[in-house]
Order: C-alpha cells, then structure tokens, then sequence
C-alpha cells in the first residue's frame, strides 16, 4: 500500500513540473513531501475504500494523495516562526530553515491548493461522489472543525482539550476514513467513529511523545507543548493518566471498524498502529510502580 501512496504522490507531482512553475517553489513543496512519514492517513483512506469496493481505485488514490498534501502543508506551517519555530521535520531540516519563511509559507499554500486539483482530475468516472468528498476533506481542514481551526485555539485564552485535539489532528483522519468510503461509492458514516478515535489517539499519542520521546527517533524537536503553552493530555491528565486514555482510544478505534470483508486485517492495522506510536517498552518505564496498562485486543 505504500508503494502505491508514493507512486501516486510521484504521479501527482508530475502535474507541476514545466516551465511555469517556479523551481524553488516546486523543490519546496517536495521538501515538504518526500521521504515521507507514516502516511497512516492515506493508507487508512486506502484501506476504506478497498474494504467498501474501491470501484474507483483512481479516485480513491487522488482521495489519499489529497489528504496527505493537506497534512504536510499543516506541518509546514506548524514549523514556522509563528507557532513552533521547529528546526527539523521528518528527521530532515524544516522547509521553513532550507528554503527561507517566503516561500515556506507558499509551498504550504500550494499544497493546499495543489490537494483539490488532484480532486478534480481524478472525479471523470464518478463525478457525482465529487461534492461529498470534497465536503468531506474540506471539513478537515477547515476552519469550524479542522486542522485551522485547530491551530487557532492555540491563540485563544481557553481552549477545551478534546475540542482542540478532535480539531487539529482528529478531523482529518475522519476525513481519511469517511473519503475512502466516499471514493468507493459506499456511505462515510459507519466509518465516522473509527476516523473520530484514531485521530484522538494520534494527538493524544504526540502529546505523550513531546514529554517522553527522543528528538533524534521522532525526526522533529520535542518539549514543545511546554514550551509553547499548547493544551495538551499529558499536561490535563499526567502522563500516567495520557497513556490510560491513549490505549482506552485505541481499543475504541479497534471496536469502531464496522462489518465488512477486511475487518479483521483493519483491526491488526489500528493494532500495529497502537504499538508504533507508543511502544510497549516506553509504556513499561513510565508505569513502573504503578498498574499495569490494559492491552489493546481484538474483541
């Protein structure tokens, strides 16, 4: 799967290269784009839409590739002087520190504006699932519900934890499960819980692993939540207290994968995901003296 996330990354890419795109802005946006993360977004809206059909598996590619670009320009922008002033992304320097604030700031808009585009090409076969996926997307990262709604809670004065993680990071793996479904032709809403839990988990995860994780093996500076104030589980619940709700949202999210024919394959995904964002090992040193974490399992 993720031979064919980057494939058609590549694929995608493809589209900017000519004489009218300026050189720098390009290298920019690739920065920003390869060598990639987990892109657990995109393989999770990959894996909907092949558990509901993948009738379409051009849109379904162009659903995840949207996604994703929409995730590195909120990371580019997250790393600039203005919110985290990170050095370092991915385990490589930030676009902000290679290629200077300007442009850094318009590679993160050009992969927002870059992300529909692949949209629209890719809606010939089945241009009425269009609207609904980009409402679905759009959602994610918009301001009411997602990821810049999300980042501008942290200029408020108050913020309420779950509304502000639900926000910058669930919104857009809802997105990532619902568009799958939506690719495929089939309904998003049995799929809303899984994205709704998964995205909790996944900030809830970086939370803990800003207080307990090593820069070097994350690839991006850690301490930051102290550092810049920003709500955090660690910070509300303790750390002892974030790693019970993290392991309580994972099992949700595993419970949360509806009837369908790769259930169970989805389920040990949603695990492995568990055990890559927070280790068992690291779990071990913080919980010695206390009770054991309970176990994610498959029901």
């Amino acid at each position: 799967m993720l031979t064919r996330i980057e494939q058609a990354l590549a694929h995608h890419f493809a589209h900017l290269e000519g004489p009218h795109t300026p050189p720098r802005l390009l290298a920019a946006m690739r920065h920003a784009v390869f060598p990639g993360g987990a892109r657990i977004r995109p393989q999770l809206c990959l894996a909907v839409a092949g558990a509901c059909g993948d009738d379409d598996p051009v849109l379904a590619e162009a659903a995840a590739v949207a996604i994703e670009l929409l995730h590195c320009a909120s990371l580019v922008h997250d790393d600039m002087p203005c919110f985290d002033d990170a050095d370092a992304r991915r385990g490589q320097p930030a676009v902000h520190k290679v290629f200077g604030e300007p442009l850094a700031l318009l590679a993160g808009d050009g992969l927002i504006v870059m992300a529909f585009e692949v949209l629209a090409r890719a809606a010939q076969v089945h241009p009425q699932r269009l609207g609904a996926m980009v409402g679905a997307i759009g959602r994610g990262v918009g301001a009411q519900e997602g990821i810049v709604g999300g980042q501008a809670w942290e200029c408020e004065p108050r913020v309420d934890l779950g509304r502000y993680q639900r926000a910058k990071t669930g919104a857009l793996f809802v997105a990532s499960t619902c568009g799958g479904a939506i690719a495929a032709g089939a309904s998003p809403a049995p799929w809303q819980r899984l994205g709704e839990c998964l995205g909790e988990a996944y900030q809830v995860a970086d939370d803990i692993r800003d207080v307990m994780g090593d820069a070097a093996q994350l690839g991006k500076p850690v301490g930051q939540d102290a550092q810049h104030g920003r709500p955090s589980a660690a910070a509300e619940l303790g750390l002892v207290g974030a790693l019970h709700y993290f392991r309580q949202l994972m099992q949700q999210a595993v419970d949360a994968v509806p009837e369908c024919t790769s259930r169970i394959a989805m389920r040990q995904l949603v695990l492995r995901e568990s055990e890559r964002l927070v280790p068992q090992v690291a779990c071990d040193k913080v919980m010695q003296g206390h009770a054991p974490l309970p176990q994610v399992v498959l029901s």
